[in-house]
């Protein structure tokens, strides 16, 4: 399984990533060791906002692909209501998405 993960930061951005492992992604973003993203050097990652679940890689890659085009607004409403319809219905398949966040503490 893959998943598509958002990170609050410190300077309240929003920071989208994917992994296969979301405990130990989230230990590197924290920790800002070397494995941290370059972004989260920068903008210190706070808090893991929301988390999906996907069978592949590439569909993993899109939702990322998809977020990272939103708005910040938009960003902002899909973290809110965790549903991925009302602004991603028309670019991906939706259904193939699963929220994991609760089992993460979202």
């Amino acid at each position: 399984m893959y998943y598509t993960y958002m990170l609050r930061c410190e300077d309240n951005s929003i920071y989208t990533g994917i992994t296969t492992d979301v405990k130990r992604r989230m230990e590197e973003h924290f920790s800002q060791g070397e494995k941290c993203a370059k972004y989260t050097l920068r903008h210190k990652a706070k808090k893991l906002e929301a988390v999906w679940e996907s069978e592949t890689r590439v569909l993993a890659s899109k939702l990322e692909y998809h977020f990272k085009k939103l708005s910040k607004l938009k960003k902002e409403e899909t973290l809110k209501n965790k549903h991925l319809e009302k602004y991603l219905e028309n670019k991906i398949d939706v259904n193939q998405y699963v929220y994991k966040g609760d089992e993460y503490g979202v």
